[in-house]
This record gives structure tokens, sequence and C-alpha cells, in this order.
């Protein structure tokens, strides 16, 4: 019977030990878990503050109207239509309408927009003078790939404005954003 209780505590105490350290790591490991920080709340109520103040800027008067206008409710709806390709990443089939749209007062030496029809609905795509060289060889009536990360809307434009982070045409590469530049932007 001695022998059996000396046995018993030989095989409690490695068992007590390990649990000991287990139930220590998990408390170090909470520990270093970052709580949810009032900062960040304070940060979402500020930011919700200035979307208020903006909301009740003439800009943003002039937005909100804008929105609700038919004009802004087609923009809307023509995101509605690809905002699963946007989320995903994935290929949307394209049609080349312009290669010259230039938005009314724009600078002539500013942005180039490439106009595509996807589904039927007119999308603007924005890029650099340098970045566009990458297009040249596109023409009205082309068919390409186009994936983007991004879509975004605003009063001054005809056609929501997506990201053009990559064009292919006929199994090539035309452009290709390099997110590693400007911080992933």
């Amino acid at each position: 019977m001695k022998h059996m209780k000396k046995a018993i505590y030989v095989l409690i105490l490695p068992l007590v030990v390990v649990s000991g350290l287990v139930f220590a790591n998990s408390e170090i490991k909470n520990e270093t878990k970052p709580s949810p920080k009032p900062l960040a709340i304070a940060n979402k109520k500020a930011a919700r503050d200035d979307m208020k103040k903006w909301e009740a800027s003439p800009d943003g008067i002039k937005f909100k109207e804008w929105e609700v206008s038919p004009e802004g409710k087609k923009v809307h709806a023509s995101a509605d239509k690809i905002r699963k390709y946007i989320k995903a990443f994935t290929n949307m089939e394209a049609v080349v309408t312009s290669l010259t749209f230039q938005r009314a007062n724009g600078k002539s030496s500013g942005p180039k927009w490439l106009i595509v029809s996807i589904n039927g609905e007119e999308y603007m795509m924005q890029f650099s003078p340098k970045d566009f060289q990458q297009l040249n060889s596109l023409k009205v009536n082309d068919k390409i790939i186009v994936r983007s990360h991004y879509a975004g809307y605003s009063p001054n434009h005809p056609y929501l404005i997506i990201s053009g982070d990559y064009i292919e045409r006929n199994s090539k590469i035309l452009f290709k954003h390099d997110f590693s530049k400007n911080n992933r932007c």
C-alpha cells in the first residue's frame, strides 16, 4: 500500500507541475493580448462626429442631394452590380468604350480615364499619365479582363470609379498595380 501511494504521488506530481505551467502560460498569453483600447472607441466617435460635420457642410449637403438624384441612384446601382467581384478581386469581362474621356474643366495634363462597359453598365478607371502609357495598345471595343480592389463615387463623375488594379487582353497582362509601393494604396 505504501508503494502504491508513492506511485500515485509520482504520477500526480508531474501532472500538477505540467498543468501549473500550462495555466501560467495561458495567463501570460492573456496578459499580452491587447484589450479593447479606449482610444479606438474615441477614434470611432471622433470619425462619426467628423462625418456628421461634413454632412452638414455645403459639400456634404451637395453629396447627399446627389445620392438621392437619378444620377446618384444609377451610380449606386452600378456599384451593387459589381460589388461581389471587387470584394473577391475576381475577373470582370469588360469592353473598352472610351480612351479619351476628359472631365469638364479637367486639365489635359491631369489623370487619364479609361471608360469600360461591364454587363451593360459604364465604369471609369483613372490612371496617371505614366500608367496610362501601358494601355496605349487598347482600342475602343477591345474586350479586356479587369480586376479591382476598390470602387468609389463622386457627384463630379458620371460613372462609378473603379480602380484598375489589373487589366488583361487576350491572356496578356497590360497593367498590374504594384501594391508594394505607396503603402499598398
